[in-house]
């Protein structure tokens, strides 16, 4: 009788056919999913680490559609694995020799494992999911009458050999993944927010739309691990936000620039330092947080609760310590959060703003005239810090954040009180040693650091003219920039700007 494989055997055995970019997951907990092929054809691999470790390895299920081309990873001989597969895929599917090409950098279509429902639909839509994950991109793009597209690091690109999907076909694979409500709400005013998860994958913020051509969604990943603050490089000002007792703090910048990852590894912080007891309201529920010395309950809208505003209400009676709002989108719910937090309890919350500064006059300006003197005073007293960013394209690929600090201290207060928020930049540019940063300050900094190019923190900067200036005074070239700015900053003689425009960046 032949001995059984050790563990580290067939861990050993399993390292040898993973793709180059996988063999560090492969002692992650849980598992790790990829394909390998070799002469005899493209099997499944899959490992798994509860406790014992086992591979299972069988024959990929080749979809009705036109072969996808092999990747030169995937041409390169590898070593076999001294496991017997189910089943040897016939001659007639055996791959054709090829002439390996150039690798390049567009998003392949590997999937993360897998699906296999039962339900072609849902398998469908998932494996473009995987997809999704496997090529670390941010977005999943369907739209009538285009193949699925990938956003990864900021642009666009369609999934090689993906067919064009059709209008009904997005339809019925979001009928498979939306629940009855979601449905409903897609059906009256053809928009709603869901989220659906992939067990071991990732978690995912899906949005529905009807556009001119038929049904459209998008995808968002939410990683399956709950991010640190050491692993997001939050300074240790912002990190004391979160030992405080009562206050509002406010995460914000434009859409996709990482406020739910911010205000997750936030949350994370108090999970594992305070016992308290934390409330989450959001639409969806993105990211998923254990109980750690913390009481976590997590509401989701139109699932769970009615509204933010009714959810807000709700937590008062709920015993909390922390509420976690996640997305202050009108003046009731706005008004209930400084209020929650003048009644001694610690807010956070996200806005749509881009600058510290105009997140205090937005949150103020929702307010009627009338009663704007009174929300000053309430804001004043209860805003403890404000957390803007917004994420740059990184040198050799990826992406980091750009994140301008303002805390709470007598001056910013009596600015706020006063309505002089116009001299908050002033108050920001002399606080560096209490921790707070503009936002051309932190651009700066991923300049200097070689993680950003300077074409990039001017595009991302709200000052232009500033940030032209201090790229200027550390001898960048400022060529890329728009006349206009360039003229405003002096640059105009000694670095002439080209005719372009700003491509696509507000000025």
């Amino acid at each position: 009788m032949k001995q059984p494989l050790t563990s580290a055997q067939i861990l050993t055995l399993v390292r040898e056919i993973a793709p180059a970019n996988e063999p560090h997951s492969l002692d992650a907990a849980g598992g790790v999913r990829f394909e390998y092929s070799c002469a005899d054809g493209t099997f499944e691999v899959s490992l798994t680490q509860n406790g014992k470790i086992a591979a299972r390895i069988q024959p990929k299920i080749v979809a009705q559609s036109s072969p996808k081309p092999k990747t030169p990873n995937e041409q390169a001989a590898a070593p076999k694995v001294a496991t017997q597969p189910a089943a040897a895929p016939t001659a007639a599917r055996q791959p054709a020799p090829r002439v390996e090409a150039p690798r390049t950098e567009t998003p392949i279509a590997t999937a993360v494992g897998v699906s296999n429902t039962g339900n072609r639909t849902l398998d469908k839509i998932e494996n473009l999911l995987r997809t999704l994950v496997a090529n670390r991109a941010s977005d999943l793009h369907l739209r009538a009458g285009s193949p699925p597209m990938l956003r990864a690091n900021g642009e666009i690109a369609a999934i090689p050999n993906e067919s064009v999907v059709t209008s009904g076909e997005i339809d019925a694979m979001l009928q498979a993944l939306m629940l009855e409500h979601n449905r409903n709400e897609f059906k009256q005013i053809n928009d709603t927010d869901f989220a659906h998860e992939i067990a071991g994958v990732a978690r995912f913020r899906g949005n529905a739309l009807r556009d001119r051509k038929g049904t459209g969604a998008v995808f968002r990943a939410i990683p399956a691990a709950v991010v640190t603050v050491e692993q997001m490089g939050i300074s240790q000002e912002v990190q004391r936000l979160c030992h405080l007792t009562k206050g509002l703090v406010l995460v914000t910048g434009p859409t996709g620039s990482g406020k739910s990852t911010t205000l997750c590894a936030l949350i994370d912080l108090i999970n594992r330092t305070r016992t308290d007891h934390v409330i989450t309201i959001e639409d969806p529920i993105e990211f998923v947080h254990e109980s750690k010395k913390c009481l976590i309950t997590q509401r989701h809208v139109g699932v769970h609760t009615s509204s933010f505003k009714h959810a807000l209400r709700a937590a008062l009676r709920e015993d909390p310590d922390i509420v976690l709002v996640g997305e202050l989108r009108d003046l009731e719910t706005v008004s209930m959060a400084i209020e929650t937090a003048e009644t001694g309890h610690l807010v956070f919350g996200t806005v749509h703003t881009s600058t510290a500064v105009s997140t205090v006059d937005r949150v103020i300006d929702q307010f009627p005239p009338d009663r704007q003197a009174q929300i000053r005073v309430m804001l004043s007293e209860s805003l403890k810090g404000v957390i803007s960013q917004v994420l740059c394209k990184k040198i050799g690929g990826g992406r980091v954040a750009a994140r301008e600090i303002m805390l709470s201290t007598p001056s910013v207060s009596n600015l706020i009180r006063e309505g002089k928020t116009f001299q908050l930049p002033s108050v920001l540019q002399t606080s560096r040693r209490l921790g707070m940063v503009t936002m051309n300050d932190a651009l700066i900094e991923l300049v200097d650091s070689k993680q950003v190019e300077p074409q990039e923190a001017y595009l991302k900067a709200t000052d232009k003219v500033g940030i032209l200036n201090m790229l200027k005074q550390r001898g960048k070239d400022v060529s890329f920039a728009d006349p206009d700015d360039a003229r405003a900053a002096g640059a105009s003689n000694e670095a002439p700007a080209k005719p372009a425009g700003r491509a696509g960046a507000s000025r």
